[in-house]
């Protein structure tokens, strides 16, 4: 390397800048005294910051000015600041070296390609953030040798902790995201160690990587400010998804049970058939096509890293946007969840892994579409080699990305779309992206199988959202069907049928009527009012969140809203709403619902909900805590400015409800109420029912001594569930067995009546079994007067309650309360479909 771009004057060891912006100046100033830049350059460094992360990786940042202004720069120069303590680069990065890069020609790229070099190697990099010989940097960055030697072993942290992994799934991408995300909140440098392999806690892809099954050992260690706290929040973290995971398995372990109790089609004769995995139910009949998949050829024209850089970072900026309108937009469609789908796709592309490897094959030469496709190509090859079913997944996912960037940087890549298919088609391929699918034209396209992925794939959720019977996993064999024959495809059974027979067609064809007949009946009388066969009245409202949603949840039949949930204001944000923002939303799900019923549920913090702002004590049991109306009392900055938002949104005429959460004791509800009525005399507002909800036994217990003191009761039985059978609905090993039809939450629920009825109150039920439509009849038939569900529940519901009188759910209802175990009021039930 030549002296004139690095030189020792260029070097300055132990720096302690205040702020990145003062380390970048401080470095522009080198770069200026020495004739490398116009003093104006210092600002276009600073503007680079606003657009792009110069963070290379590793405690390394190269900032650099912005191409328009590349005449400021005088000749080819770095400067380098020393930063042993580190500085915060950007939110969980943290910068030892800065190396401020002045170019006019390619010269630098010399030192880009030792630098990318020292990231991957820290025996020879972690020294140099403490040297206090400038000589140590200059020879490190002229003599990086071609191929390094291999990694030193993996060595912890200085503050460290074990762990091992109970994930039945092992670490995949959904639990791996709340690793980063917290990790990220410390300051400290954070790792992941699985025997000789070591993952940056903070990067996605990294941990990944790792490969972790169900009982791998994990080091969790840390170095830096706030290590011990960091290794302490990252286990808790860890340990909380341990939760959700497990669950989430007993639950589709106790459905794929219940599955496979039903009988599905079955063909006529004896048919030929390609086995692969059920991914979304369902029966499609039609004519088989075959997706070809199209290889990519990338041309590989060099570019200069600056250039490169640029055009990456605007093609990634792109595709965030990009990937934002599809996740708005499948939300308004589909849901919150499969929208979460392209929001964790998003995230990938923060990876710094794919970021400094794109810039490595860059700084070597390479173009920048080829360097992207390749990085993207290596990382989702290392993740699929894992042998991880779910890994698999997450890696078609990073290929989906990865190509939007791609057609960013060169929308030529993208080719002409494949021609369109005809009606009936089934459609047949080696993968499908989650993006493709949720683009599928479903007027056409009646059934999805795939060569390869899984059922827990994104492509697969969002079949089943779609409604297309679906299966993964076929095998090759898939792509060699005949193009254009006529096939079965069994989303239940996870089966491709070929060639059936006329008699086979007749079957199936019958089999898909009967289906369609009950849904079409269900969805035809969905917007009559909830009933039973016999008038007596049942009003079915709505379980949502946001004004947005209450559209669709009216068209589902909903006759009005029985519990919006306002967490979803708190939650996502740094800071608590406040009172306009808050009536804003209330006036709009007001107008929205057009004169309708509206039940809001004052916030409802603490157990599984937790908001990071709010700095909350650590509870070892949160559930039983402060939570709801408890943290509400004690916490008057948050509830006051609610209170005032919705009594000024009842000045608007339009009915309102308020109800409490988590009520345990008269004293709550009586100190409550005079909140309430302070707010209310100080607007000069109406007065609006208020309600509360019934979610720990004592509530219902006491329900006779409440009601005189509320105007309704609204039950949620999923924490009444948890708290009357001593069963955390999250716990692995237990989430199966807390059924809210045990026969002591239904004596629960009853008494709850009971009491509400002396004083002539009425009761609501807004958990779970609300909207399964047999623990409804069973809610019915014990005098509930209200059902809230999700809106997707609505017309199932209301058909199984205006097939049977209220009497006959009645008794079936005093038949339940006899029983023993919510196993034997299910199979009471069964009576009802």
């Amino acid at each position: 390397m030549s002296d004139a771009l690095l030189t020792p004057q260029l070097i300055r060891l132990g720096c302690r800048p205040a702020s990145k912006e003062a380390a970048i100046r401080e470095a522009g100033r080198m770069l200026a005294d020495a004739g490398c830049i116009a003093p104006d350059y210092i600002d276009s460094l600073l503007r680079r910051e606003a657009v792009a992360n110069t963070y290379l990786g590793n405690g390394i940042a190269i900032p650099h000015g912005m191409v328009e202004d590349r005449a400021m720069v005088l000749r080819t120069g770095v400067a380098i600041l020393q930063i042993p303590a580190g500085l915060e680069w950007n939110p969980g990065q943290r910068t030892h070296l800065l190396c401020a890069i002045a170019a006019r020609s390619d010269d630098h790229l010399v030192m880009l390609r030792q630098l990318t070099r020292l990231l991957q190697d820290e025996a020879r990099l972690l020294p140099l953030f403490s040297t206090e010989n400038s000589a140590d940097l200059i020879a490190a960055l002229e003599q990086a040798p071609e191929n390094p030697p291999p990694d030193a072993e993996a060595q912890d942290l200085d503050a460290c902790d074990e762990w091992r992994l109970d994930y039945p799934n092992g670490l995949h991408a959904r639990p791996a995201a709340l690793w980063v995300e917290a990790a990220r909140r410390s300051p400290a440098q954070l790792q992941v160690r699985h025997g000789g392999r070591v993952a940056d806690a903070k990067n996605l892809i990294s941990l990944l990587q790792l490969g972790l099954r169900q009982g791998d050992l994990v080091a969790v260690s840390a170095r830096g400010p706030q290590a011990e706290d960091g290794v302490r929040q990252l286990l808790k973290a860890m340990r909380e998804a341990s939760l959700a995971e497990q669950t989430a398995a007993a639950i589709a372990a106790q459905r794929a049970a219940g599955a496979r109790k039903t009988a599905g089609w079955q063909p006529a004769g004896s048919l030929i058939s390609l086995p692969g995995i059920a991914a979304s139910p369902g029966l499609a009949i039609g004519t088989a096509r075959i997706l070809a998949s199209r290889q990519l050829h990338v041309p590989d024209r060099p570019i200069s890293l600056a250039e490169g850089g640029d055009q990456l970072h605007e093609a990634l900026a792109a595709t965030r946007k990009q990937l934002a309108d599809l996740a708005d937009a499948t939300q308004a469609t589909l849901g919150t969840g499969e929208a979460g789908i392209f929001r964790a796709q998003a995230e990938l592309l923060n990876d710094t892994d794919l970021i400094t490897l794109s810039c490595q094959l860059m700084v070597a030469g390479h173009g920048v579409e080829w360097s992207w496709h390749q990085a993207v190509e290596r990382l989702a090859e290392k993740i699929s080699a894992l042998g991880n079913p779910l890994l698999a997944a997450r890696a078609a996912d990073l290929r989906d990305v990865g190509r939007r960037v791609l057609f960013q940087l060169d929308p030529a890549l993208q080719g002409h779309a494949p021609a369109e298919f005809g009606p009936d088609t089934l459609l047949l391929a080696a993968d499908l992206a989650p993006s493709d699918t949720a683009s599928l034209d479903l007027a056409r396209v009646k059934g999805l199988a795939t060569a390869h992925g899984g059922p827990t794939a994104h492509t697969a959720i969002l079949a089943r959202t779609l409604g297309l019977p679906a299966l993964v996993a076929a095998g090759p064999a898939l792509l060699d069907v005949a193009d254009g024959s006529p096939a079965i495809l069994d989303g239940d059974a996870g089966r491709l049928y070929l060639n059936p027979s006329d008699a086979d067609l007749a079957s199936a064809r019958a089999w898909q009527q009967r289906q369609r007949e009950d849904q079409q009946k269900q969805q035809a009388e969905r917007q009559q009012p909830g009933q039973t066969a016999d008038g007596k009245r049942i009003e079915i409202a709505a379980n949502i969140n946001r004004p947005d949603q209450a559209a669709a949840a009216l068209e589902a039949g909903a006759e009005g809203v029985g519990l919006m949930r306002t967490e979803f204001l708190f939650l996502e944000r740094d800071a608590a709403p406040d009172e306009e923002e808050q009536l804003k939303t209330y006036l709009a799900m007001q107008q929205a619902l057009q004169g309708r019923p509206l039940i809001v549920r004052a916030l409802d913090i603490g157990g599984d909900k937790q908001v990071p702002y709010l700095n909350l004590p650590h509870e070892d049991n949160p559930f039983l805590g402060m939570r709801g109306a408890r943290l509400l009392l004690s916490r008057r900055e948050l509830l006051e400015p609610q209170l005032r938002a919705l009594y000024r949104a009842a000045k608007a005429g339009k009915p309102l409800s308020i109800m409490f959460p988590m009520i345990s004791s008269l004293k709550e509800i009586t100190r409550l109420k005079g909140l309430c009525e302070g707010v209310r005399k100080e607007l000069d507002a109406p007065p609006v029912p208020i309600g509360i909800m019934v979610e720990v036994p004592a509530a219902a217990l006491l329900a006779d001594q409440f009601a005189p003191y509320v105007d309704f009761f609204s039950i949620g039985t999923n924490d009444l569930t948890q708290y009357a059978l001593a069963m955390d609905r999250q716990h692995p090993e237990l989430a199966a067995e807390a059924d809210s039809l045990h026969p002591a939450v239904l004596r629960l629920i009853r008494q709850t009546v009971q009491g509400a009825a002396a004083h002539q109150r009425w009761v609501g039920v807004c958990g779970g079994i609300a909207g399964d439509p047999q623990g409804a009849a069973v809610l019915a038939g014990l005098g509930v007067d209200e059902l809230s569900m999700s809106p997707h529940d609505i017309a199932a519901v209301k058909a199984t309650l205006r097939r049977h009188s209220h009497a006959r759910l009645r008794d079936l209802a005093e038949q339940a309360l006899a029983c023993d175990s919510a196993e034997e009021v299910r199979q009471l039930l069964e009576a009802l479909a």
